[in-house]
């Protein structure tokens, strides 16, 4: 995956990658060039979204870990534009499904129909064709995905597992780069689903959206009422992406740190035999082999991301919230004494001797 001699990630046409491990000092280059990539697209996002540092940050994060994000927050905090603005800065192709009761798993995926084609000589010859549905896609917005029927929401699980999906028997491969970028509102119960632990799972993190500051909701109404649109250009090209991609599973992590997400993830689990008293009072089932995984793919991610050549222990502690609250199954007690998943962690976290804060 050696880059071209003089490759510009912010523009130009999408060119074929190499499969040839890079040398360290293309390596090098190339998380230079992830850096420059990330502090290009904030500029570029900045247009658009006022403040929300946090949440872009772990989106970026999550982009370059080729992983899917579930964003939590009420309405009217600019999830949607975040996402549209995201895919206008990197070229790539942007598809909104909003989940509704009534949606049907084909409404998603697609399916086959039969048409009427015209054979010559006055035939008419019928033929099954596939119709795409709205998840083929870069990035795709799955907008208050709870508001649909688990039956439904299952339509996500192969594509965001094997960035594929079967109809009629048939696999079709969806575009490269493919993400899913979720919203889910936190406030609103009647007419709402509970995600499926299976669904959960699949989103690398989970991103609390939360009010802006007074300074910035200052900014928000004069800046949206002026009448002026914003204008996003593309800074980092579909090669990019996938080279950036590449890349973040290669970054060294150190063994300590790998350590670190291991035990912590054991840490949630009430089956464990070191369990914490709390955890066992409140957890039906903890995060699984997953949510290692995804706390030591995300800390890559931030590494390349802030241009640091290896992902330490600082990184996992940063990411501990967000790549595995949505993990927790909290049981009856937990509700009835007003426990939250993040409160869990904190716990684990002074097993430990580390503190974190929501993400």
């Amino acid at each position: 995956m050696r880059p071209p001699k003089k490759t510009c990630y912010c523009a130009g046409p999408v060119e074929k990658a190499s499969d040839s491990l890079p040398s360290p000092v293309d390596e090098l280059a190339l998380v230079e060039q992830c850096a420059i990539a990330c502090r290009d697209l904030k500029e570029q996002l900045s247009q658009a979204i006022i403040g929300q540092t946090s949440v872009i940050d772990l989106m970026l994060i999550t982009l370059l870990a080729r992983g899917h994000a579930l964003l939590v927050g009420v309405p009217g905090l600019a999830k949607t534009l975040l996402v549209s603005s995201l895919a206008r800065a990197l070229g790539l192709s942007f598809g909104r499904i909003q989940f509704t009761p009534d949606l049907l798993p084909a409404d998603i995926t697609g399916t086959d129909v039969l048409n009427e084609v015209d054979a010559g000589g006055g035939r008419i010859k019928r033929e099954v064709a596939f119709m795409r549905g709205p998840i083929f896609e870069n990035l795709v917005l799955a907008d208050e995905i709870n508001r649909t029927p688990p039956k439904t929401q299952a339509a996500l699980l192969q594509a965001m597992q094997e960035r594929q999906v079967t109809v009629g028997g048939n696999t079709h491969p969806l575009p490269n780069p493919f993400q899913v970028f979720a919203t889910r509102n936190p406030i609103e119960q009647e007419g709402t689903y509970p995600l499926p632990e299976a669904q959960l799972d699949r989103f690398l993190l989970e991103v609390h959206v939360e009010y802006p500051s007074a300074t910035e909701e200052v900014e928000i109404a004069r800046r949206t009422t002026s009448g002026a649109v914003p204008e996003i250009r593309r800074v980092v090209s579909a090669q990019g992406v996938l080279d950036f991609g590449r890349l973040v599973p290669r970054i060294p992590v150190t063994q300590e740190a790998v350590d670190l997400a291991v035990r912590i993830t054991r840490a949630t689990r009430p089956q464990d035999r070191d369990v914490l008293p709390e955890v066992a009072r409140y957890v039906r089932f903890g995060a699984g082999p997953r949510g290692s995984q995804s706390l030591v793919l995300a800390a890559k991610a931030k590494a390349a991301a802030q241009g640091q050549p290896a992902a330490d222990v600082d990184d996992i502690v940063s990411l501990v919230v967000p790549a595995l609250r949505h993990r927790l199954v909290l049981g009856y007690r937990a509700e009835a004494d007003g426990v939250r998943d993040s409160d869990i962690l904190k716990i684990v976290g002074k097993r430990f001797g580390v503190s974190w804060q929501e993400s």
